[in-house]
């Protein structure tokens, strides 16, 4: 233990510390295991919330000897509100996690690090990452229900090749204690949200304010006959089944209703009653490797959106073609355009070999 704590003293690691209690952990360990710590805080909007997360990451830092540097990405973050928004006015469903990932914390916070010249960039994600022969690749965290995997599937062997990930091999239950055992509390504070870019402002309000969003007509895909109204079409997904507020009065057949599709420029949400037709397959673009494509065509296992099991799928990828096709073994609902499929080795979660943007469906007639 004493020769690896040595070791480590020779190596700087930049830790992306957002004022969380992942990104906080992770730079503790690595301070306690002997490593040169540079604490490393995007500086976000002057909020109240923004404020208390800055404060937060100075006390830590200060508390276990940490420099820390706080630095502005103001332009990096307007690329991801800028594909957030022309994905959700193309009708498609944006995932601005795995895009943050490729554009911000694994670029410029990189390009950071190696300014420093720092060793490695890390960052409080679950996963796991492996160094082989030169190779760099992503598995599952050991915490299944938090594993972060699926939002790294766009970053390049370059990006990965410094990357540590230390919280892969915990649980949350673990991490929290590490935090409580060293004296960081963080009980009354929340889980970061999933669209950090908002800052404190509220889903609905950016939509509104941003895109001007008013309620709309829900429209039968089948009869194109108005069934209801909508509060404003960002709020609702492909696939959703609750919360449309349609009457009983509508339909002929008394069963639920689910949205299949979205027409933003004349604000109309399209939805079909009874079961979904489901799609034969997909077909995604701009498709990431990691490390490389496995062969022509293949079998593994994918995922469609983050919070969802394993589908076996095979998979035809041409050399020439950032684009893939994946065929699915049994017939899928809810395929969301814009979203990341991403592939995995086995139904384990394993390896990730990479994710693309789903650009269309190879589907059967919808209702």
């Amino acid at each position: 233990m004493q020769k690896n704590i040595e070791e480590n003293n020779k190596k700087t690691v930049v830790v992306g510390m957002s004022g969380g209690v992942d990104s906080s952990v992770v730079a503790v360990l690595l301070k306690k295991q002997g490593y040169n710590v540079i604490g490393l805080h995007m500086k976000s909007e002057n909020s109240e919330t923004a404020i208390a997360d800055q404060k937060r990451v100075e006390d830590i830092c200060k508390k276990f000897d940490i420099k820390l540097e706080i630095v502005e990405y103001s332009n990096e973050m307007q690329i991801v509100k800028d594909y957030f928004l022309k994905t959700y006015l193309e009708g498609k469903t944006p995932n601005p996690c795995v895009v943050c990932n490729r554009e911000v914390k694994f670029k410029p916070f990189i390009e950071f690090a190696e300014k420093l010249s720092a060793d490695y960039f890390a960052t409080g994600h679950y996963a796991i990452i492996e160094h082989i022969d030169g190779k760099s690749y992503i598995r599952a965290a050991k915490d299944r229900q938090k594993d972060q995997s699926y939002f790294l599937c766009q970053l390049s062997q370059a990006q990965l090749q410094k990357a540590m990930f230390p919280l892969g091999e915990f649980t949350k239950a673990e991490v929290r204690k590490i935090a409580e055992e060293n004296g960081l509390a963080f009980d009354s504070v929340k889980e970061s949200q999933d669209i950090c870019f908002l800052g404190s402002q509220k889903f609905k309000d950016y939509m509104a304010k941003t895109i001007l969003e008013k309620p709309g007509d829900i429209v039968d895909v089948s009869t194109e006959k108005v069934v209801g109204r909508h509060t404003g079409i960002s709020k609702y997904t492909i696939g959703q089944r609750k919360g449309l507020g349609i009457g009983g009065g509508h339909g002929s057949t008394g069963e639920s209703w689910s949205v299949v599709k979205k027409d933003i420029g004349n604000n109309v949400l399209y939805v079909c009653q009874g079961n979904l037709k489901s799609a034969d397959g997909l077909i995604a673009k701009e498709f990431n490797w990691i490390p490389e494509k496995p062969s022509e065509k293949f079998e593994c296992f994918a995922k469609f959106r983050y919070r969802q099991e394993l589908k076996k799928v095979t998979v035809l990828a041409k050399d020439d073609s950032d684009k893939v096709v994946v065929e699915f073994n049994e017939s899928q609902s809810s395929i969301a355009p814009g979203q990341f499929v991403v592939l995995y080795e086995d139904d384990n979660l394993s390896y990730c070999l990479g994710g693309g943007v789903i650009e269309d469906t190879i589907t059967k007639p919808i209702c």
